[in-house]
């Protein structure tokens, strides 16, 4: 099996709709066996800009991950698609044990 992490900001939009929204509505219609989405305390990405959303006066979003399982090919499948369609963010995978 594996593992995919989806990184993204909590701000970002896929048209109107909100990314984490539309990733977690893509990975249900594509039926894989289960998907969550988290939202970080802070981080930081490329820009190495650390957002800190708890900070008083802070504008920053929350990070998100969204990570989902399924087995090997319909993951792969699954990510080739969704990169069609979403090409920001970081996407990484690896391989899991199902217990």
């Amino acid at each position: 099996m594996l593992q995919a992490n989806i990184y993204f900001d909590k701000d970002d939009l896929h048209g109107s709709q909100s990314l984490e929204e539309f990733i977690m509505q893509f990975l249900l219609k594509r039926k894989v066996s289960g998907a969550t989405a988290f939202k970080g305390a802070f981080g930081f990405g490329q820009t190495q800009h650390m957002k800190n959303p708890h900070l008083l006066f802070s504008f920053d979003e929350p990070p998100m991950v969204i990570t989902f399982v399924d087995e090997d090919e319909k993951v792969k499948h699954t990510l080739t698609e969704l990169r069609k369609v979403f090409k920001g963010g970081l996407i990484t995978s690896h391989s899991v044990d199902r217990w």
